[in-house]
């Protein structure tokens, strides 16, 4: 099969499932970040990287039933502040960034999840969008993260040189571990308004699991019982 053909069908299928895109951006962003954390570009490339997540976010936000316009609010700013941040070297504009970008996160994971409870039939794609929501809640969460040790300096510690600031890397390891409930206890929230966010992302993870993904299993059960 030629190289032309099989890009062709690769797009057909990534028009048909656009989660499927966001979620396999997201998880190259981990890839990406586990190279550049510690390098002295890293905030820069950070910066790009999020100029690349935020209007697929956007794009996503835009298959669902939600107003599209809402997730442009947010974009467009956090891509002004980001591309700012990283031709100005102002640490400032980054943390202004990452507020918008925390919010423009968590409304397309609320869009994902309308999208995915809005009929009784399971698609493809909403197995995709249940993986994607799960990112972008994490993403948002570690943005909040990132703005709350900006404005509260201290608000986290961790095993390794427990006085520095975390870095982004970290912070979005918090938030997985917490969002999954597995909580491994290396980096640690100080201040009260650390503890009130990572208290928020805990009953979130619990409610993703209890309403969304078991939904969905029950649904895709049923389902797959109908096509025996």
């Amino acid at each position: 099969m030629s190289e032309p053909v099989v890009a062709d069908g690769l797009g057909r299928q990534l028009g048909r499932h656009p989660s499927a895109l966001l979620l396999a951006a997201q998880l190259l962003s981990l890839v990406l970040y586990a190279v550049i954390d510690d390098t002295s570009t890293g905030r820069v490339l950070f910066g790009a990287v999020a100029l690349v997540v935020v209007p697929l976010a956007v794009w996503v936000v835009s298959k669902s039933p939600a107003a599209n316009w809402v997730a442009w609010a947010l974009a467009l700013p956090a891509i002004a502040l980001s591309t700012a941040a990283i031709v100005t070297e102002r640490p400032a504009l980054v943390t202004w960034s990452a507020l918008l970008e925390s919010a423009l996160y968590f409304y397309a994971a609320a869009s994902l999840i309308r999208y995915m409870l809005r009929d009784h039939i399971v698609t493809t794609d909403e197995l995709y969008a249940s993986g994607a929501t799960f990112t972008l809640v994490a993403w948002g969460f570690a943005y909040a993260y990132y703005v709350c040790q900006a404005w509260y300096p201290g608000s986290f510690t961790g095993a390794l040189d427990p006085e520095r600031p975390r870095e982004w890397l970290e912070l979005l390891f918090l938030s997985f571990s917490t969002l999954s409930g597995v909580g491994n206890g290396d980096i640690i929230p100080l201040g009260a308004q650390a503890r009130v966010l990572v208290m928020f992302e805990q009953i979130a993870g619990i409610g993703y699991i209890a309403v969304v993904v078991s939904r969905l299993i029950g649904l895709s059960i049923v389902r797959a019982g109908h096509s025996s």
